[in-house]
């Protein structure tokens, strides 16, 4: 296990991740075709305006996985298949408000990408994924899952801006590109 970490001053290691609760779970879906990746600009809700891949909140009673083909088909009516859960991530934000979001990856979806009233798909090139335009955590995390990695990160957020991380790389995933 590897680990990197920013910002010693205003450290992440003032949130003890035994005790730690989350206000929201949540899942993104990031699916890829050939050498593009199915993004889209969030038009509602938290991030709204950012670039960031279709996912959402936790339903009572749901799996992760179940989340996370749903959240896809309501966001974009495409139907990922074969979902890898590739990382996780806990943010912690001066608010008060925190989210845990699990991360997967897919190569494999049904449906064509669609506009709806939450989100619009845009497809990017794999080396032209526009972090200036996403949370400012995605361009730590974003390449090491599409390079095989899984992870688990925590991140603390004042608004829109990360104070500091901590992200470890746990292993590998079966990030098989077409």
């Amino acid at each position: 296990m590897s680990t990197i970490t920013a910002n010693p001053s205003k450290s992440i290691d003032n949130i003890n991740p035994d005790t730690w609760k989350p206000t929201n779970i949540a899942t993104l879906v990031f699916i890829q075709q050939n050498d593009e990746l199915l993004l889209i600009r969030k038009k509602r809700g938290l991030g709204a305006g950012k670039i960031n891949a279709p996912g959402g909140k936790l339903d009572y009673g749901e799996t992760i996985e179940k989340c996370a083909i749903r959240e896809t088909q309501e966001e974009l009516h495409v139907t990922p298949h074969n979902i890898i859960h590739c990382g996780e991530n806990l943010f912690q934000f001066t608010d008060g408000y925190s989210i845990h979001v699990h991360n997967f990856y897919t190569n494999s979806f049904t449906g064509q990408p669609t506009e709806t009233v939450e989100a619009t798909p845009i497809w990017y090139k794999i080396d032209s994924i526009p972090y200036e335009q996403m949370w400012e955590d995605d361009k730590l995390w974003l390449p090491l899952m599409l390079a095989g990695k899984k992870f688990r990160g925590s991140y603390l957020f004042d608004g829109d801006s990360l104070i500091d991380y901590k992200l470890d790389i746990t292993g590998s995933h079966n990030l098989v590109t077409t």
